[in-house]
């Protein structure tokens, strides 16, 4: 049985799926089910660990911050180590804490003190997402990823292997994303 197979995967799963899909969120870009994104997030997160528990962390990852369920129905339904990770990597900023520079400097340095397991959640995170922004929104893109190199310096207990295709990564979306402005500025010529 692969680890995405496992009842605390699935369930974990089905919890993430029902959670985002009862708050109508979808991918920002393409309009997918948000759960696109949380099963990409979980096969590369079961690619590099067995264990069951971050897999369904990656599921749950963006739970706590996205929709109405809080991190004490996480524990309840998951055990207090899914919960404990998936809380490592939910925003602690607010938007009543400041300007957006201040914010994500918080967020980043509540990562940097992120157990390894959710950091590699967190690493998966940032490969799936570089990939879509830098597709679909040029512009945008440019700023997340200089956010994303930030990002990877604090996440250094991640999976080593994760590590290293979030710095691919993040090169070939800045070499996309450099190519596409040189073809929109002939094309404004």
């Amino acid at each position: 049985m692969t680890t995405l197979n496992d009842p605390l995967v699935q369930a974990a799963a089905e919890f993430a799926r029902a959670a985002h899909a009862g708050v109508g969120q979808k991918r920002k870009y393409t309009g997918e089910p948000y759960a696109v994104h949380l099963e990409t997030v979980a096969c590369m997160v079961a690619e590099v660990t067995d264990d069951p528990e971050v897999v369904a962390v990656a599921w749950l990852h963006d739970t706590v911050e996205d929709t109405e369920i809080q991190v004490e129905e996480i524990s309840e339904n998951f055990g207090t180590r899914v919960a404990r990770l998936v809380d490592d990597l939910t925003d602690v900023s607010r938007p009543e804490d400041g300007n957006r520079k201040g914010r994500k400097n918080r967020d980043k340095t509540h990562l940097s003190h992120a157990l390894p397991a959710a950091q590699t959640v967190k690493l998966a995170d940032l490969i799936d997402n570089a990939h879509s922004i830098s597709a679909h929104d040029p512009s945008f893109a440019r700023i997340y990823l200089d956010k994303m190199e930030e990002l990877l310096t604090v996440l250094s207990k991640g999976d080593a292997g994760l590590q290293e295709r979030a710095r691919v990564t993040l090169e070939e979306c800045r070499q996309k994303v450099a190519v596409e402005g040189k073809v929109a500025e002939k094309v404004e010529r």
